[in-house]
C-alpha cells in the first residue's frame, strides 16, 4: 500500500527517553514498511516544545543519521496541546494519515497496525482507548472517572479513557485546521470534527524513564481548560442560583413584612433583611444574565466552523 504515515510526538525535556523511543519506533515503522502496510515515505516527527535540555540536539542527531526521523522546533514552550497541533498541521500536508502519541511510550505502539487497518476500513479518526486503569493509583483512577463524568454533565463531548493517542486522516486534519481557537483542548475538539470514528483498546505501559510532565496541579488546570473551552454551563449554573435566590428573596420579603405587621420585630430588622436578600438575588441574577451574553461572545470568538462537509454528490445536467 502507498499510505504515507507520520507519527507525531510532542517532546518537552525528553532527553532521558528519546533514544529508546526512537529505537522502538524506528523498528516498528521499518517492519510496517517491509510488510507493505505503509509507504517508505512515512516518517517519525518529533516536535520540540521549547525544551531546556538536550532534546532538540538529540532530534537533530537522529535526523542527520536517518531520514526516517524528522523534527519540528518551536520557538519557545507553548504547551503540549499547541506542540501537538503544530506537528499535526505540518504533517497533514506531507502524509495521508497521522498518529499522535507521547514520547514516553506509555502508549502501546504495537496497536499502530490496528489503527491503520481501521483507517483502511473507512474510519477517518481512530481513538486509542485504555482498556484498564488497574496500574493507576486509587486516587488517579477515581479522579479520572470523576473528571470524565463531570465533563459529560457539562456537555463536553469526549472519549472516555482516551488521551491523545489517535489516528487522523488528511481530511480530518483539514477539518481540524478550520478551528481557530487558541485555548486548545484537542480531546474535545476532535470529536467536533465528525467523520466516521472508532476506538482501539490497548493496555497502557509504565513510563520507562524520566518524569511525568503532567503533575496534579497541571492536570487540574488542563481539566478546567477543557470544561471552560466547551461549555457555558457553569455560567448558567450561576444564573440558576440567581433565579432561585431572587425567588427566595421575594418570599423572605413577604415573611418580613408579615412579621413587621405582627409587631414581632425590632426596629430596622425588616428593612435590613429585605435589603440583603433582594439585593443579593438581583446581583446574582444580573451576573448570570451578563454571563449568558459573555458566554455567547466567547463562543463566537472561537470562530469554529459552522459545518464540515463529509462528501458531495452532484450530478450536473446540461
Amino acid at each position: 500500500m502507498n499510505t504515507v504515515l507520520y507519527l507525531v510526538i510532542p517532546c518537552y525535556n525528553e532527553e532521558e527517553v528519546l533514544h529508546e523511543t526512537a529505537r522502538q519506533l524506528k523498528e516498528k515503522i521499518e517492519i510496517m514498511i517491509s510488510k507493505g502496510t505503509i509507504s517508505n515515505q512515512s516518517r517519525i516527527m518529533f516536535v520540540n516544545d521549547g525544551s531546556k535540555d538536550k532534546t532538540w540536539s538529540i532530534i537533530k542527531e537522529l535526523h542527520n543519521k536517518d531520514s526516517l526521523f524528522s523534527g519540528l522546533n518551536l520557538s519557545r514552550n507553548r504547551g503540549h496541546q499547541n506542540a501537538l497541533l503544530a506537528g499535526l498541521m505540518t504533517a497533514k500536508d506531507l502524509s495521508d494519515v497521522t498518529i499522535s502519541l507521547d514520547a514516553d511510550l506509555q502508549d502501546d505502539i504495537h496497536v499502530i497496525d490496528r489503527f491503520i487497518e481501521k483507517y483502511h476500513d473507512g474510519y477517518d479518526v481512530v481513538y486509542g482507548v485504555r482498556s484498564s486503569r488497574a496500574k493507576d493509583t486509587w486516587f488517579k483512577r477515581n479522579t479520572a472517572l470523576a473528571f470524565y463524568r463531570f465533563q459529560e454533565k457539562m456537555g463536553v463531548n469526549s472519549v472516555y479513557n482516551h488521551a491523545d493517542y489517535r489516528l487522523m486522516s488528511k481530511r480530518a486534519l483539514e477539518a481540524l485546521s478550520q478551528f481557530k481557537e487558541v485555548n486548545l483542548f484537542l480531546r474535545g475538539l476532535v470529536p467536533l470534527v465528525g467523520f466516521d470514528s472508532c476506538i482501539v483498546e490497548y493496555e497502557r505501559n509504565e513510563r520507562f524513564a524520566g518524569e511525568s510532565k503532567y503533575p496534579l496541579k497541571k492536570m487540574l488546570s488542563f481539566a478546567w481548560d477543557g470544561i471552560t473551552s466547551f461549555s457555558i454551563k457553569p455560567i448558567r449554573f450561576v444564573t440558576l442560583i440567581g433565579i432561585i435566590i431572587f425567588v427566595v428573596s421575594i418570599l423572605v420579603t413577604f415573611y418580613c413584612i408579615i412579621r413587621k405587621l405582627m409587631g414581632d420585630t425590632v426596629d430596622g430588622w425588616t428593612f435590613l433583611s429585605c435589603s440583603i436578600w433582594v439585593l443579593g438575588g438581583i446581583q446574582l441574577l444580573s451576573i448570570g444574565i451578563v454571563g449568558e451574553y459573555i458566554g455567547k461572545i466567547y463562543s463566537e470568538t472561537k470562530a469554529r466552523p459552522r459545518y464540515i462537509i463529509k462528501e458531495i454528490l452532484d450530478k450536473k445536467t446540461v
